[in-house]
């Protein structure tokens, strides 16, 4: 069994994540005008496009990963998953 599903759902999780900060940021940077929050938008929108070409990947072209590399690959996903969790909590504080 491999783990490319439990990697695309991690990007999934992601994408909902990053999803949720491009909300705020947009949303703070309607009220403020600040550059600072236009940069976030963006900032997190790559990261969200990341994790949507990553979670396409995974379905496509699953053939051309090596088996040895997927913990590495899941590995990465979650790490940028508690990342954006943390990131979201102080954004919300």
């Amino acid at each position: 069994m491999t783990i490319i599903p439990y990697c695309a759902i991690v990007a999934s999780a992601n994408m909902a994540v990053f999803g949720m900060l491009i909300g705020t940021f947009a949303k703070m940077h309607s009220k403020t005008h600040s550059q600072v929050h236009l940069g976030m938008v963006f900032f997190a929108s790559m990261l969200f496009l990341d994790n949507a070409i990553n979670v396409y990947t995974y379905f496509v072209m699953f053939d051309l990963y090596q088996a040895a590399l997927l913990p590495f690959v899941l590995l990465v996903r979650i790490v940028q998953l508690v990342g954006a969790i943390v990131f979201l909590k102080i954004t919300w504080q």
